[in-house]
């Protein structure tokens, strides 16, 4: 049983080791390095209130498997998009949102490269500074 354990838990670091990246902020938050309070989180994704809102409501959903950005996406991540907008639909339902964009930066618009998703919504939404 010991020994079991033993693997799996090493199992688990290492395929931890190859999903993120050293220097990735997201990546140092969804391993726990960097202290968050999850709005929502799955298996799979991790959503998080943005700590420069442009709205009153402006959540970064973010897949907890790094993908660098919309210009590095793969055929094998479709799942992977599956599930945030899962989560999206999730955060609209469980917020009674009946007005809300979702939108990925890309390029020089992308301040952190770790794919994201921003759903954002309210009264104050500054688009300009998304």
């Amino acid at each position: 049983m010991f020994t079991k354990t033993r693997w799996l838990v090493r199992e688990a670091q290492l395929r931890f080791k190859y999903m993120t990246v050293k220097d990735c902020i997201f990546c140092k938050i969804v391993s726990g390095k960097i202290k968050c309070e999850p709005v929502l989180e799955t298996d799979e994704v991790l959503a998080i209130n943005d700590v420069n809102p442009i709205a009153d409501i402006h959540i970064l959903i973010i897949p907890k498997r790094h993908i660098e950005s919309v210009l590095t996406v793969k055929s094998v991540d479709g799942e992977m998009l599956i599930k945030l907008f899962e989560v999206a639909q999730r955060l609209v339902k469980e917020k009674n949102l009946s007005a809300f964009r979702l939108a990925f930066n890309g390029g020089k618009y992308q301040h952190v490269p770790h794919l994201h998703m921003h759903l954002v919504a309210g009264r104050n939404v500054d688009l300009t500074k998304l």
